[in-house]
């Protein structure tokens, strides 16, 4: 059974979803706030580490394909601001989004998860429903530079396809803390370039703000994408990817009172169809720590 692996993979969604409510909150520049999420969500790791006596993992060596991981974490995230800059929010998020089936494909052709008739289905089916929830819009009417903002949306989605990949890839002998750490760490460090120049003044309030942003997208929302991404294909978790838009429609709802119309009611209902059935079959699986062509070891309780 592989429970933990799905629960895992929804709560690194749930936890990712709440980046668009501290955004809001702290009104800060978006690479000023991917920078605190990142280094606060090491620091946080950092933390959890001391605590339960496992400082020493962050004396190895990461490995390269960590340290590229981090670069691609934080490609995605500016490449995507970069495109909403040039092009509607709309148009960028429905181009980023297609990352989990791009990543299922390459993983099918290349990583030996082969998808079958259902998995193919269900992740074309949470699809489906993403874009109903975004009421199939691909806004020309608007933006200045469609092409170059297409562009960069194509680039955050190859970043995020591969921060999925590297992930599923990357040996089982390196923790997952260790590779979270330095893929938070990072991508932090490839922020700064954009904003140290023009730092900007941060309020007390905001300071608890920030701390939020590296508590729960940063820390909780990378560390469990980073577990359930060694315990899952990638075919399940890009299905469960899907919850974090469901969760940021429902926290848009609760906080900021935006409304749903029918059919987007109609694609949140379809997502989670689509990931209950994905998650039920993969529950029921063998764990990916547990494949012929890799080592056995516990990514929690491991102390290597």
């Amino acid at each position: 059974m592989n429970i933990g692996g799905v629960l895992t993979a929804i709560l690194a969604a749930l936890f990712m979803g709440t980046m668009g409510v501290f955004s809001r909150k702290t009104g800060l520049d978006a690479e000023v706030i991917t920078f605190f999420r990142l280094f606060l969500g090491a620091g946080f790791l950092t933390l959890l580490m001391a605590f339960t006596g496992r400082i020493r993992l962050l004396w190895s060596w990461p490995t390269w394909p960590v340290l590229i991981n981090g670069l691609m974490l934080a490609g995605f995230i500016i490449f995507y601001v970069q495109a909403m800059y040039l092009t509607t929010m709309a148009n960028a998020i429905m181009i980023l989004y297609l990352a989990p089936l791009v990543a299922s494909i390459f993983a099918h052709f290349f990583l030996g998860e082969k998808l079958n008739l259902i998995s193919a289905g269900l992740i074309c089916s949470a699809l489906f429903g993403f874009a109903m929830m975004m009421e199939f819009k691909i806004d020309f009417s608007s933006g200045s530079n469609h092409a170059l903002g297409l562009g960069f949306a194509a680039l955050s989605l190859f970043c995020y396809a591969a921060f999925i990949l590297i992930n599923r890839i990357i040996r089982t002998s390196v923790h997952v803390y260790t590779r979270t750490f330095y893929q938070l760490l990072t991508g932090a460090l490839c922020m700064v370039p954009f904003f140290i120049g023009d730092f900007p003044a941060i309020t007390p309030t905001t300071w608890l703000w920030l701390a939020g942003t590296g508590f729960f997208p940063g820390f909780l929302g990378i560390l469990f994408a980073v577990i359930a991404l060694e315990r899952l294909p990638a075919a399940t978790f890009g299905t469960l990817a899907y919850f974090e838009a469901i969760f940021v429609v429902i926290l848009g709802w609760m906080i900021f009172a935006e409304t749903l119309n029918v059919v987007q009611i109609a694609g949140c209902l379809l997502i989670i169809a689509s990931g209950a059935c994905k998650g039920y079959l993969a529950a029921y699986a063998v764990p990916a720590g547990k494949r012929k062509d890799l080592p056995q070891v516990d990514p929690i309780n491991s102390n290597t």
